[in-house]
């Protein structure tokens, strides 16, 4: 059995937990039909965890890619998603997950007719939230500046062309 060293040195533990409720409105619009909730920021997690909750319109994902420094997950809870899990795409039903460990290709999409919703987990809990809202921007950037967006944020898109697609056409 494995357990990494205790980092808590009370006796007593302390009053510290916090809660989000579920009414708190999405953080950030994707796109037509796509939002994202900030669950648990690195920020507020002591950069051990970053978790949100998203929900994809049709259409909506991105293409293959990787990252050097974190490790993602995907559960889906509702809908159906296209997962990418380096070799090929699968569908990803409510109650399936994707573990992701760092540096291995992956993908998600929503090529169904009606939204789907994920929990999205990095480990450790980088500042995901500057890449989330700077999604709307990509449109208006240069090939170049959009290329040091993506690494800037630790995403390496492997397909020409790669990236987000927060919009409702496919």
């Amino acid at each position: 059995m494995w357990y990494p060293e205790p980092r808590y040195p009370g006796a007593g533990g302390e009053v510290t937990a916090v809660l989000r409720p579920a009414e708190i409105p999405p953080e950030v619009a994707l796109g037509p039909g796509s939002w994202l909730h900030y669950l648990a920021t690195g920020a507020t997690t002591s950069r051990e965890f970053g978790l949100y909750r998203v929900q994809l319109a049709p259409g909506a994902g991105t293409s293959t890619h990787f990252h050097r420094s974190v490790s993602e997950a995907f559960y889906v809870l509702e809908g159906s998603l296209r997962l990418h899990d380096g070799e090929r795409w699968i569908d990803g039903n409510a109650g399936d997950f994707l573990y992701v460990p760092v540096g291995a290709l992956h993908g998600f999409r929503n090529e169904s007719p009606a939204p789907a919703t994920l929990l999205n987990l990095f480990v450790p809990g980088a500042d995901r939230e500057a890449y989330f809202e700077g999604l709307s921007s990509l449109a208006t950037l240069s090939d170049e500046e959009r290329l040091r967006f993506f690494e800037a944020h630790d995403s390496y898109f492997v397909e020409q062309g790669g990236g987000p697609s927060t919009g409702t056409a496919r």
